[in-house]
């Protein structure tokens, strides 16, 4: 019975031969499955490709936290799409992040131009990813906390729809027909299409087309062509394109109908766009394009500005989430208690004491900038020294302070092309997918509509898969 509690079993881990040729059987199927990524030498080419980098076995995560994510998630879908839809919030909780951090401070001189001009779509989509962590308590409980959510280009639904076959294969081999019956089925790829696939349905021109907005670097293009394939099996046409692509062929005709290639684009998914290094001064002047056009923005950057890590931060504060919530206090409490820790940094007295206790025990403690991406992240010494030399300045307001949580460090053996096999101590990050279409005051859908678990070394303090640190996994449910 502890086998069951415990997910697999060490005596199963430690077993050298079984882990050689599970292995073997693992790298194989994950190839026949289709959990696949091109290599880092040849990232734009699939000449030449392998398996994206996954866990040879589920790891254990206790049901009822599972059930609670996703229970939550369609809440969550409601406070992003009810933040974007607040003006007055989105300038408050802003300001000071805009006066000291450029990215944060671009993107929203864009907001500002589509809010004068007015918006020339009514369509609103959302797909996002809530990422959390199982913090662990001084009487061994485990309690669901956030550590973001993700509202621009969430990867992963395409993968982590292909891997639940991958697990229930390995542990076939391995004899536990059991635990292969408790991976559960998965398809996020199938929800966020579903969600792209309305938004082109409500824009109404068979002629137009869903644009994938893209990196130049492609390497994870499978993760996008399961959702793209499943546009495709409904109908939608896809294209592909790059900022410079739009930058070069895109305009907006009087309707403000907006055209790339000479064909009409009812919707732009923004899988890149998130981070300082995705633009030139040409990307930008695209982004606004794209923002003023008649196609739906999946997100529009309202939706993007209200994943900011400053708005989470606002949303901690006593009373302000509530307020996204009227009448509703059962539902703020339960996403309420999903928040870690969350500490300004603005100037004054409050800002002032969040300095000196990250200063005084920088191991309690995540220095986060306005970033998505993975890799971002401060810890430790890290966080003393950037304080130490922001702490008199306006600087420190382009981060938040986050309470470090701490989840029960599992075993596992991570398979990565060229690496070693070997048993590692390895944490968890279970994100759930959100799909949410507005038309005008109407919620036409709002699901959660899958899981993704990732795994990494506990030596790595952060990262995700595209940054090469944590790898795909299955929740076993216990």
């Amino acid at each position: 019975m502890a086998d069951h509690q415990e997910g697999i079993p060490e005596a199963v881990l430690r077993n050298t031969a079984l882990v050689q040729d599970l292995a073997d059987v693992a790298k194989d199927s994950a190839l026949l499955h289709g959990v696949l990524m091109r290599t880092e030498e040849t990232p734009n080419s699939s000449e030449l490709v392998s398996y994206a980098p996954f866990t040879l076995f589920p790891s254990a995560v206790p049901r009822a936290v599972f059930e609670q994510a996703v229970e939550v998630q369609t809440h969550y879908n409601l406070l992003v799409d009810r933040i974007s839809q607040n003006q007055a919030f989105l300038e408050q909780a802003l300001s000071g992040t805009i006066a000291v951090d450029d990215f944060t401070a671009r993107l929203f001189s864009i907001y500002r131009h589509v809010l004068q001009e007015g918006p020339a779509q009514s369509v609103v989509v959302g797909l996002n990813r809530s990422d959390y962590m199982l913090d662990q308590s001084a009487d061994g409980g485990v309690a669901l906390k956030q550590v973001e959510i993700n509202t621009i280009a969430a990867s992963f639904g395409g993968l982590a729809s292909r891997t639940p076959a991958l697990h229930r294969h390995v542990l076939r081999v391995a004899g536990r027909l059991e635990d292969s019956r408790r991976i559960l089925d998965n398809n996020p790829s199938a929800g966020l299409a579903a969600a792209l696939a309305k938004a082109w349905e409500l824009y109404g021109s068979q002629r137009a087309v869903v644009m994938f907005l893209v990196e130049d670097v492609q390497r994870n293009i499978y993760d996008h062509r399961y959702v793209e394939n499943e546009l495709w099996s409904r109908k939608v046409p896809v294209i592909r394109r790059r900022f410079e692509d739009v930058s070069r062929t895109g305009s907006l005709d009087q309707d403000r109908r907006l055209l790339v290639d000479g064909k009409e684009v009812a919707v732009v998914y923004f899988r890149n766009g998130y981070m300082p290094q995705n633009y030139t001064e040409q990307s930008w002047d695209a982004r606004l394009l794209m923002e003023r056009s008649q196609a739906v923005k999946v997100p529009d950057i309202s939706t993007h500005l209200a994943g900011t890590k400053k708005v989470q931060q606002e949303l901690a504060l006593p009373g302000v989430l509530e307020s996204f919530f009227p009448g509703e206090p059962q539902v703020a409490a339960q996403v309420r208690a999903t928040f870690a820790g969350l500490y300004t940094l603005d100037p004054g007295a409050e800002g002032d004491r969040t300095v000196e206790m990250a200063l005084a025990n920088p191991d309690q403690f995540v220095l986060k900038p306005q970033r998505e991406g993975g890799g971002n992240n401060l810890y430790g010494e890290e966080i003393c020294r950037v304080l130490e030399g922001v702490k008199q300045s306006s600087e420190r307001t382009a981060y938040i302070l986050m309470d470090k949580i701490r989840p029960r460090p599992l075993h596992n053996i991570l398979l990565r092309r060229g690496a070693e096999l070997r048993l590692s101590t390895c944490l968890s990050e279970l994100g759930m997918f959100g799909a949410y279409v507005r038309q005008g005051s109407d919620m036409l859908m709002n699901e959660c509509v899958g899981h993704l678990l990732r795994t990494k070394s506990s030596e790595h303090a952060d990262g995700g898969v595209a940054a090469g640190v944590a790898v795909l996994d299955n929740p076993l449910l216990v």
